[in-house]
């Protein structure tokens, strides 16, 4: 009965090892970059930045040329991430970019808009 040589396993060496990076950091900066990464949202957030108003959701629908309903689910991904705010007037909802942004969030999107 022939014996079949085990698979040399290859290592991996550690050179320099890595900097610290804050893992909490990257989950919250990974969370902001997939939700500003979808066109809608981006162009949403990139309005209500411009705005000197709250925005209604009707004007969102009109001016995206989007269901009520598709602008209501990319809001609620861009309120999940603490990045707008909305309020009930009558039976129209108007969004606002949070007042308080992080200043990097805030510098982030100073970037991207500009």
């Amino acid at each position: 009965m022939a014996v079949k040589a085990l698979p040399m396993v290859r290592q991996r060496g550690v050179c320099c090892g890595l900097p610290d990076v804050d893992a909490t950091w990257a989950s919250g900066t990974a969370d902001l970059m997939k939700a500003l990464a979808d066109p809608t949202r981006l162009t949403m957030i990139a309005s209500l930045w411009k705005a000197k108003a709250p925005i209604c959701i009707c004007d969102f629908t009109a001016g995206l040329a989007l269901s009520q309903p598709t602008i209501s689910h990319h809001m609620a991904k861009l309120k999940e991430i603490g990045l707008v705010e909305s309020e009930k007037r009558g039976i129209w909802i108007y969004y606002r970019l949070r007042a308080n942004l992080a200043p990097t969030t805030r510098r982030v999107l100073a970037q991207l808009i500009s």
